[in-house]
């Protein structure tokens, strides 16, 4: 089968598209549209996270769950809404740690396209959702496939600092090569767990201060 992916990812991934697993998640998402199931995000952006972060340019890795499952919020970035869309409360905790780390404005959108193009891969663990169903399509094997994404990145580049926020994020450091990546770890955004250690972590700079040291490009994390 043919899966729309950006090439490079499309190379990287080649043999994972093949394996039993993936083939299963295929039809389980054709049989859900077939039962008028609504699913999120439309189908041309569930691979939106590859298309905006191609495999060579990733330089930092910020880890989400699931898809936003209400109407016009999921955009296949994690924690990213589209243009118009209000903010969701974990995305407003992010923009206040910006805004206390690096003094960046509460911008008025919530789509994180902008980082995802300056290699910044803003990967969600399951890559689709039921409307109005979280996490519905936890068991259905995206996490076998965003596993082996984690893995080919850990394998394969140098360098990346990956951002994980709170307890299901940082079970995925299994997956790391800490010998020759960055890891920094925080509780998660979210308004039920912010306070316990997201506000005031500073990863934006401290991940900007690790890409200097690397002689790479910083991100500029204001979004206009």
């Amino acid at each position: 089968m043919d899966v729309k992916i950006e090439n490079s990812w499309k190379e990287v991934l080649k043999d994972e598209f093949k394996k039993d697993y993936f083939l299963q998640i295929i039809t389980h998402l054709k049989t859900e549209k077939l039962t008028k199931e609504i699913i999120y995000p439309a189908g041309h952006l569930i691979f939106n996270a590859f298309e905006q972060t191609p495999f060579h340019k990733v330089k930092v890795v910020i880890l989400g769950q699931d898809p936003y499952h209400n109407p016009n919020q999921a955009m296949g970035l994690s924690f990213s809404v589209p243009d118009g869309i209000s903010l969701p409360p974990s995305l407003q905790n992010i923009y206040k740690e910006l805004y206390a780390d690096i003094g960046m404005k509460i911008p008025k959108t919530g789509n994180l396209t902008p980082w995802a193009q300056q290699g910044v891969l803003l990967l969600n663990a399951i890559l689709t959702v039921r409307a109005n169903e979280p996490a519905s399509h936890s068991k259905i094997g995206w996490m076998h496939f965003t596993d082996a994404v984690i893995k080919k990145i850990s394998e394969q580049k140098q360098g990346i600092v990956f951002l994980l926020w709170g307890r299901f994020a940082q079970e995925k450091q299994v997956l790391i090569d800490e010998t020759k990546h960055h890891v920094l770890k925080a509780a998660h955004p979210s308004p039920f767990s912010a306070d316990k250690g997201f506000f005031g972590c500073k990863h934006f700079s401290r991940t900007n201060e690790i890409l200097i040291h690397q002689a790479l490009d910083p991100i500029d994390w204001k979004i206009d």
